[in-house]
């Protein structure tokens, strides 16, 4: 079965991806064109997600859901679900995918834990997903702070389900142990990509080091998660190859969904992959054995996140 995709002029999935990054940059036709029917995003309404929206502003939150202008806020904040960030807005790293700012981050807030719990209350969130950016300044790349901020949220909210969404650490196993220590439902750390264009559009991150992050949390309670995006210059093979090494180290929930381009300096889309191909890609996961799946255009890393816990 060949890859349903439509497929920008200017960047093959078989070229140079160097060469196709710089030419693409300069193609302005296939930066405006326009996104296909599939992926018209839904106005945001809702008391719930009004309610969420009024907390996150009153209590200055930072959420992924909007640094990451996630297509999906108003379906997952209308279903008692949120992504909140902490240690900071500002990442140490420079994905050429990710809408997150980039550069020297602040000082840590040692009061966010307790703020962070008090909004989960305030928002009544039945699933909360806790992210972060990457904190490579730090000794411990901020395990510490997502331990307390996890436990924090269990402590006032007991009711609700916590997914960690983490960073590498740098590969450091100590690190990422404080936070499966803390007891959250799932952890999730997310491939990005396929091993060939993770070293073009991932920053510092390495292919093998986040499948062995994968597989230490496959190895403890906490269930296993991770994720890539679609249409960044990937083959259809390349994709089911991915999917296989998660299996190999035991993940459990697999997501992918289109990537979109957040701004122009960004890396460029090189196609809109058609429904029927992520149709596909479930199947194929689900026969590999992942226990879920989550794949279509506007699926994100968090996307019905709080059905993975059960």
């Amino acid at each position: 079965m060949g890859m349903a995709v439509l497929q920008f002029e200017g960047l093959s999935a078989d070229c140079d991806l160097r060469l196709c990054y710089l030419c693409t940059m300069k193609n302005n036709d296939a930066r405006k064109r326009q996104k296909p029917d599939w992926l018209k995003i839904r106005v945001p309404a809702g008391k719930q997600y009004i309610a969420v929206k009024d907390v996150v502003r009153r209590h200055k939150l930072h959420t992924i859901c909007t640094s990451g202008q996630c297509p999906n806020m108003s379906d997952c904040w209308g279903r008692g679900t949120a992504t909140l960030m902490i240690l900071g807005d500002v990442c140490t790293r420079s994905c050429k995918f990710c809408a997150v700012k980039t550069g020297k981050p602040g000082p840590v807030d040692g009061d966010e834990p307790r703020r962070v719990a008090e909004s989960v209350k305030l928002m009544k969130l039945k699933h909360c997903v806790l992210t972060s950016v990457d904190r490579d300044d730090l000794g411990d790349g901020g395990a510490a702070i997502w331990a307390e901020t996890i436990r924090a949220v269990k402590k006032l909210s007991p009711g609700t389900t916590i997914e960690a969404l983490v960073p590498d650490f740098s590969g450091e196993g100590e690190q990422l142990q404080t936070v499966i220590d803390a007891g959250p439902e799932v952890i999730s750390h997310n491939l990005e990509t396929v091993r060939r264009l993770t070293p073009v559009v991932r920053s510092v991150a390495n292919y093998d080091r986040s499948l062995e992050v994968v597989g230490r949390v496959s190895a403890s309670p906490v269930r296993s998660k991770s994720g890539i995006m679609a249409g960044l210059g990937e083959r259809r093979e390349e994709v089911l190859e991915t999917m296989d090494d998660l299996r190999r180290v035991g993940c459990e929930v697999f997501t992918i969904g289109q990537y979109l381009q957040p701004t122009r300096k960004h890396w460029p889309v090189a196609g809109y992959i058609r429904p029927e191909q992520f149709r596909e890609y479930e199947e194929k996961g689900l026969a590999m054995g992942f226990r879920f799946v989550e794949s279509g255009p506007l699926v994100r890393s968090s996307y019905h996140a709080e059905k993975h816990v059960d």
